[in-house]
């Protein structure tokens, strides 16, 4: 790939990429309860309206950093913004829930896209070590700022123009990044020439990751083990079992098992996982606790997510100063047992009242948590893989992620239904933020970097 010529413009760019997609996952929580009395949506088509995007998300991801392997990262990036743009559009636009649903899928199919291209062209414009590490800091706080700041930009633009604003403002925001990125981010080479897209590997892996995103979406409301549950779980199974068996046959395989002997990758995988299960469903919840239980406005509930944006960037920038003297693993635990004391804190202090400034602290604490764990298991994610390999390697880490995300919400869901009969209840989301400890950081034992690996991932 040709050297930078505008590296801070690059990356800046990349870490827009980043900033639209953490954004689009949390924009919408604050403006689901406008948008369920607008559109008359149910209960279980508004987790639809969230679940869309992840399903199309989580299933893509491999096959978009196969696709930006191969045909070029760039051009990849391009089509996931223009992606964005027009679904983006369409979702703003819909006048019912079957719309605003696809809409949400092409976000995240728009996202599938993006992510892996935008992650590799970091770890291949950015030499391992200290730059690259400094690179990733930024794109990390782009996306904690962009998780963050989606449910407080969501209140706002709800309360001011009404809910398809949180869907427009995406559009002219990556359409000036679409046009932006032939300009300033280096041109892809030549198409990878005599390898294939693996297209059986590409069917059975989408098909199977995206059935196995929706069972775990859906399962707490067919019931875990109704006919429907066990059969798309089943499916599910045989089709990534059929993408295995694919896989080891082919002479140009999709995903390069070999990868997995890789103790950084190994790690990420698990991290990621264990990431999305906790801090990537908090915001659901607590938006939703705070307007339902709290009675907030959407305005109120966005407001009480700023001290997490600020925080969660202190977090990363910890990250990075730690990470010239700690080892990774050492910062990951840190990360990760701030979080639990976070959460802790807010699941005792959320029932009691609807006043904000007890749950500060717990705020502060996870957020710092939050930011420390997110640059920290990035940075694991990308090191020792070969440049060529890059974005199958993110997609990976980033499929892991989206999976943990949705059976986190779906484990959840069903603590709040056994808890209080609906979700949406102060007492039944009380309890799933109780559960969010319980579930929150299996990476500070299980899925850490053992010492034995840590010399080579860390």
């Amino acid at each position: 790939m040709p050297p930078l010529k505008y590296p801070r413009w690059a990356l800046a760019l990349l870490a827009t990429a980043q900033l639209i997609i953490a954004l689009d996952a949390t924009i919408i929580f604050v403006a689901l309860h406008d948008m369920g009395r607008a559109l008359e949506i149910n209960a279980q088509q508004l987790q639809w309206v969230v679940s869309a995007y992840t399903v199309a998300f989580g299933g893509s991801l491999l096959l978009g950093g196969r696709a930006a392997d191969l045909i070029g990262r760039r051009r990849f990036y391009r089509l996931g913004m223009l992606l964005f743009a027009l679904a983006s559009l369409l979702g703003a636009l819909a006048p019912n829930a079957t719309l605003l649903i696809i809409a949400r899928a092409a976000q995240g199919i728009g996202a599938a896209l993006l992510f892996p291209a935008t992650l590799a062209l970091i770890n291949t414009l950015y030499a391992e070590g200290p730059v690259r590490n400094r690179a990733l800091a930024i794109w990390s706080m782009a996306s904690a700022v962009g998780l963050a700041l989606g449910t407080l930009l969501g209140g706002v633009l709800t309360q001011a123009f009404g809910w398809p604003a949180v869907l427009a403002v995406i559009v002219p925001l990556a359409t000036t990044c679409a046009v932006a990125a032939g300009a300033w981010l280096p041109a892809d080479g030549p198409r990878a020439q005599g390898r294939s897209f693996d297209l059986a590997g590409c069917i059975t892996v989408t098909a199977g990751g995206s059935l196995l995103v929706t069972t775990l979406v859906q399962g707490p409301e067919w019931g875990w083990t109704a006919p429907a549950t066990l059969g798309c779980l089943l499916l599910s199974v045989l089709l990534l079992v059929a993408f295995v068996q694919i896989e080891q046959r082919s002479r140009d395989p999709l995903m390069q098992f070999a990868l997995l002997r890789l103790p950084g990758l190994r790690a990420a995988l698990g991290l990621t996982f264990a990431f999305m299960s906790s801090y990537g469903v908090q915001y659901y919840f607590m938006a939703l606790y705070f307007q339902d239980g709290y009675g907030w406005s959407p305005l109120q509930a966005g407001l009480a997510f700023l001290p997490a944006t600020a925080v969660c960037t202190v977090g990363i920038q910890l990250a990075e100063w730690t990470l010239q003297r700690w080892s990774a693993r050492k910062v990951l635990v840190i990360g990760q047992l701030a979080g639990a004391i976070g959460i802790a804190w807010v699941a005792a202090t959320l029932p009691h009242g609807a006043n904000f400034w007890p749950l500060l602290p717990g705020v502060v604490v996870l957020s710092i948590g939050q930011g420390m764990t997110w640059t920290s298991m990035w940075i694991v994610a990308g090191q020792g893989v070969p440049s060529a390999q890059q974005g199958v390697a993110s997609g990976m880490a980033a499929t892991a992620q989206q999976i943990g995300g949705a059976l986190g919400l779906a484990v959840l869901v069903m603590v709040a239904n056994a808890d209080a009969g609906t979700a949406g209840s102060p007492s039944a989301l009380a309890g799933l933020v109780r559960a969010e400890y319980g579930a929150a950081h299996p990476a500070g034992d299980d899925a850490q970097l053992h010492p034995r690996d840590e010399r080579h991932a860390a």
